[in-house]
């Protein structure tokens, strides 16, 4: 008998794809919603069922909360899988799973609630004892009070939308009159993309790294990690490497960041896959940034050094099972590095929608989740990221060298993608020492390609 009889993927793309993958291998009927802009996208001729949800626009059809729970109705599926992005983190859309009796394959809507406002998150983990980036304690009302909070934290600092991600809604900012300049339009811009214009500040920690470490915990009380991922390459706040492990620690600090993550996660009631993120600075120390209550962009690392299927984990925790492994069972070898593919302009970073003409993927030489096919036409209605290359080595050192031959042996044709930047980060000196900030790629010389 199959954990669930039928998923429904709130979702598309590569994700989607990724999740039909372990449905099939656990014999779980799918059903892949669809907008009019994905109808001939790979993942709609893969899953088990189809269904048109609505326009290309994302909120007339994946984040149209009411016909996705309409659709699973209909279609008699048991359980939705959220992916990442759209509905993902969306508490409503849990309450109504809820009350439609239907499984939300992730964790319960107060806790999700909780850990997507920043401000809440913060102040739990403070009085958990978790450490956490000076920075104002509640929601920011006005200029008057973002001024005073600012006078006693100090610049720099990074004002920020409460239920933000993504690096939408987040200002550096250096003095009063930044703040002053910044402040209205920032939250303007939260309640433009979150429904939400509360914002507050914390403390800039310079050339900081990220790192983050992925937890599970089931409903029985078992709670492990599966290490961590490094990600401190970024552009404008959006990864675009990760690697595990992290080249950063060393194991006593390693260790140190598990044991803060277990804690973290403990303090709430959390049920199900997910990703605990902090930043440290150069000195080692460490604060809690955020938690993501959902699957990672960049979960494939995690698979590739531990052998274990994170979706599975999911439908597995989400079906009332115990987690498949203790503590002592998990194990981590050699290296993994993780490259987004994204159908921009290397040198603009300006999106770049249309027809792939030509694809090559050098299966050989790395993981491939994709969401496109040769003759796919990557939409310009969402994320430009059209998959990602995963690699894994003994070491660092082979990972990064079987990253660039399965990155120059890729070949796109018919847009512009990414790939020369991922090529040429991966014959970086910085990058090859491992001693990378998050502030590595706004740092690193204009790279003609």
């Amino acid at each position: 008998m199959s954990l669930f009889n039928k998923v429904l993927i709130a979702n598309r793309g590569e994700i989607a794809r990724r999740i039909i993958k372990t449905c099939d291998r656990l014999g779980i009927k799918t059903v892949a919603i669809y907008s009019e802009a994905d109808a001939d996208a790979p993942f709609v001729n893969e899953a088990t069922e189809t269904v048109c949800i609505g326009e290309a626009q994302a909120k007339k059809s994946y984040l149209n909360i009411e016909k996705v729970i309409q659709v699973a109705k209909e279609t008699n599926a048991d359980a939705i899988h959220p992916g990442y992005g759209f509905l993902s983190e969306n508490p409503k859309f849990v309450t109504r799973c809820e009350e439609e009796g239907i499984t939300f394959i992730g964790p319960s809507a107060s806790v999700m609630k909780l850990m997507g406002n920043k401000v809440a998150s913060r102040i739990k983990m403070h009085d958990a004892g978790i450490p956490v980036v000076p920075g104002s304690e509640r929601n920011l009302e006005n200029i008057e009070e973002a001024l005073a909070a600012a006078e006693r934290i100090g610049y720099p600092l990074m004002l920020k939308a409460s239920a933000g991600g993504g690096g939408i809604g987040m200002k550096l900012i250096h003095t009063d009159d930044e703040l002053k300049q910044n402040f209205d339009s920032t939250k303007q811009q939260a309640q433009n993309f979150f429904g939400d214009d509360t914002v507050f500040i914390e403390k800039f920690i310079t050339d900081p790294h990220h790192i983050e470490v992925q937890v599970a915990v089931d409903g029985h009380g078992n709670i492990v990690h599966l290490f961590e991922r490094e990600c401190s390459v970024q552009r404008r706040h959006q990864k675009v490497i990760e690697e595990a492990p992290s080249p950063f620690l060393n194991d006593e600090l390693r260790q140190e960041l598990f044991e803060t993550a277990i804690k973290a996660v403990k303090s709430i009631d959390y049920k199900n896959v997910g990703t605990i993120e902090f930043i440290f600075d150069n000195d080692g120390n460490f604060y809690f940034l955020e938690m993501n209550t959902r699957l990672q962009v960049e979960h494939p690392v995690t698979e590739k050094i531990t052998g274990l299927d994170l979706v599975e984990w999911q439908i597995k925790i989400a079906a009332g099972k115990s987690l498949p492994l203790a503590q002592d069972e998990i194990t981590a070898q050699g290296h993994a590095i993780e490259c987004r593919v994204y159908a921009e302009d290397p040198n603009t970073f300006f999106p770049s929608p249309g027809k792939i003409n030509s694809l090559e993927l050098a299966k050989d030489l790395a993981r491939y989740d994709f969401g496109v096919e040769q003759g796919t036409d990557v939409s310009p209605f969402y994320d430009p990221m059209i998959g990602k290359i995963i690699v894994h080595g003994e070491n660092r050192n082979e990972a990064i060298a079987k990253a660039k031959a399965a990155i120059n042996a890729t070949k796109i044709e018919g847009i512009k993608t990414n790939l020369p930047l991922q090529a040429s980060i991966m014959d970086d000196d910085i990058f090859k020492s491992g001693n990378y900030t998050t502030n590595f790629l706004a740092e690193r010389k204009t790279v003609t390609f």
